[in-house]
């Protein structure tokens, strides 16, 4: 369960605040609006191929090959 502690003399709202964003990150939000209401093969279908694109992004971001003037300087003995 996500929970937050609350700061002395923190803001109400912006514990809130903290809060949301921890859910968001933890993807509790999502799950909590997909699980509301009845979802069609289409949307199930459409999310699935969201969430695949976003993976590939980043694997894709991450797999990149370094530019070719970037290599690694030669070491010199001095």
């Amino acid at each position: 369960m996500t929970e937050i502690q609350i700061r002395k003399g923190e803001p109400v709202d912006r514990a809130l605040k903290r809060l949301k964003t921890r859910l968001e990150m933890d993807g509790i939000l999502e799950e909590v609006r997909r699980l509301r209401a009845h979802e069609t093969p289409k949307e199930r279908t459409k999310r699935k191929a969201r969430a695949a694109a976003k993976r590939g992004k980043i694997r894709y971001r991450f797999t990149l090959p370094k530019a070719p003037g970037a290599a690694e300087a030669p070491v010199t003995a001095a």
